[in-house]
């Protein structure tokens, strides 16, 4: 992302053939191009082996939002290793849940829904029989797929989330388990298998029956695969739940599972955790369903052979699977590059902001402040800018922790817990000047106490811009910092000048002593 100097007869172009000389590093937004608003609302059925969900996107494609999200346990495969058939009450169920989700999708006028099954009516042998039936009373075309093309979605969910990312995906199912690699944003190799723990369940000889039969599946798994010793992605709900077993083991204060990270470590120690107590209480303290935390032992024992294996560097939870990657399916090319977290919040600066656009400005007005910052840390100043007044419409006792909420929270992808932390103080201090007694006391430990002034001094720096506000293409003046001399000047222009009344001197005054800087205002003349 250096700047470099170019001729006005060549504009900069980034990787998409965007012109980026006026929107900066991050390409005009994509959002509204008839690409993009034709996936502004897609519904998706997925058909499991434990579950029917219906999910609904809407938003900006690129990081878009559940518009609508429902979840069915049906459990299609429950007892398939023994009879090979769709578990009859499961498959009741299933069919009841699609037609209230087309029933759903067509209230709301959803074009025809995405709907997919996968290991549970791929093996058994009445699952061609229950496609019939699902096509002949609904009308919908439900692919089966196999396990290598569930892997491949899976793993383009989470290139959904992570742009670029590298490692292994491994998508937990009830009746199978999927891996796929990851190297440069592309899918690699696949594999599928089958360690669901609906079928773990049937395995003879208890405990020792199955260590021994998951060991060898993973064997084999491994020689397929290869060593995989980058970053795991796991994809799952039985790994969201034993990472949220694990938040709660640690007592970790952020109970956001997406971006989650765990170690080998770790899934040992929560592995001895669940050993230790009641399941019926350990599902209540984390509010898991009673249908999913019946599962979460067995998976525990196939997550403990997985890490000692493959060996990760590090284990991160994703959100994002099969639904999502149908999704990134239907994207262009140039869309699946944007950075999710940018277009997330050029979305909402345009359908929530009282003036949409200016908080491109406003990024221009501050970034003096913050040159020497690296690329990743810039990309938080820009979302920063972008999100500053979408919660306007909240009382003004409460903006600041609605704001909080929404960065720490949200559905946002493309960010870290740590990068949560400090887009929401960021935001806070965009409306107050302190945060004692505010949510942020609880969160202060996931983000050092450096980047906490930084967080705050971005949100002290929007503070003030804000107050300059003009049009949103309109310079408001500029701000000179030189960090060695520690001063702060404020050039304005001259229609700013009458904006720079007393309220605004304080907010300057402010920020000044946030940066322990001697503050300069230069008023320049017509």
């Amino acid at each position: 992302m250096t700047k470099t100097s170019t001729p006005k007869s060549a504009p900069r172009q980034d990787s998409t053939g965007d012109d980026i000389s006026e929107w900066g590093p991050f390409g005009r937004p994509l959002f509204q191009e008839t690409s993009a608003r034709a996936l502004s609302r897609v519904g998706v059925i997925d058909v499991g082996s434990n579950s029917v969900r219906l999910v609904i996107f809407d938003g900006a494609a690129r990081s878009p939002a559940y518009f609508y999200n429902e979840k069915i346990m049906c459990g299609l495969g429950a007892g398939l290793a023994e009879t090979g058939h769709l578990n009859p009450e499961g498959r009741t169920r299933a069919l009841a849940a699609i037609l209230r989700f087309v029933k759903l999708a067509e209230g709301l006028g959803i074009p025809p829904l995405t709907t997919v099954a996968t290991a549970a009516v791929r093996e058994a042998s009445d699952g061609l029989a229950f496609r019939d039936e699902v096509e002949a009373q609904t009308g919908l075309k439900l692919w089966i797929i196999d396990g290598k093309e569930e892997a491949r979605l899976s793993a383009q969910g989470v290139l959904l989330g992570w742009p670029k990312s590298y490692g292994l995906v491994c998508d937990i199912g009830g009746a199978s388990l999927e891996l796929a690699e990851l190297r440069d944003g592309r899918v690699g190799r696949r594999e599928t298998s089958p360690l669901g723990p609906l079928k773990l369940r049937d395995i003879k000889g208890g405990k020792k029956g199955r260590k021994a039969h998951i060991e060898a599946v993973m064997d084999e798994l491994h020689a397929k695969m290869g060593d995989q010793n980058d970053r795991l992605f796991l994809v799952g709900g039985s790994w969201r739940a034993i990472a949220r077993i694990d938040m709660e083991r640690l007592g970790y204060p952020l109970h956001v599972l997406h971006e989650y990270r765990m170690t080998s470590k770790s899934v040992r120690a929560t592995a001895e955790f669940v050993a230790g107590h009641d399941l019926e209480e350990l599902r209540q303290l984390c509010g898991i369903s009673g249908s999913r935390m019946a599962l979460v032992p067995y998976a525990l024992e196939v997550l403990k052979v997985l890490t000692s294996r493959f060996k990760p560097k590090d284990i991160a939870i994703s959100s994002y699977g099969i639904r999502e990657g149908m999704l990134y399916e239907q994207m262009p090319q140039r869309l699946r590059e944007r950075d999710p977290l940018i277009e997330a919040c050029r979305f909402a600066e345009d359908k929530d902001a009282r003036l949409p656009g200016f908080g491109r400005t406003l990024y221009t007005f501050i970034k003096p402040l913050f040159r020497a910052l690296p690329d990743g840390r810039k990309r938080m100043v820009k979302a920063a800018c972008l999100l500053h007044d979408v919660s306007w419409r909240a009382h003004p006792d409460y903006r600041a922790e609605v704001c909080f909420d929404t960065a720490t929270r949200a559905n946002l992808g493309g960010l870290k817990h740590a990068e949560r932390v400090y887009l929401g103080l960021a935001l806070l201090h965009r409306y107050r000047n302190n945060r004692e007694g505010t949510r942020f006391e609880e969160l202060s430990s996931l983000l050092p106490v450096e980047a906490q002034r930084e967080a705050e001094i971005l949100g002290k720096a929007i503070r003030f811009g804000a107050m300059l506000w003009m049009q949103a293409d309109t310079p408001m003046g500029e701000l000179k910092w030189y960090p060695k001399k520690k001063v702060l000047e404020l050039v304005l222009s001259a229609d700013a000048q009458p904006l720079y009344g007393e309220v605004a001197e304080a907010r300057f005054m402010s920020l000044c002593s946030s940066l322990d800087a001697t503050p300069q205002v230069n008023m320049r003349r017509r």
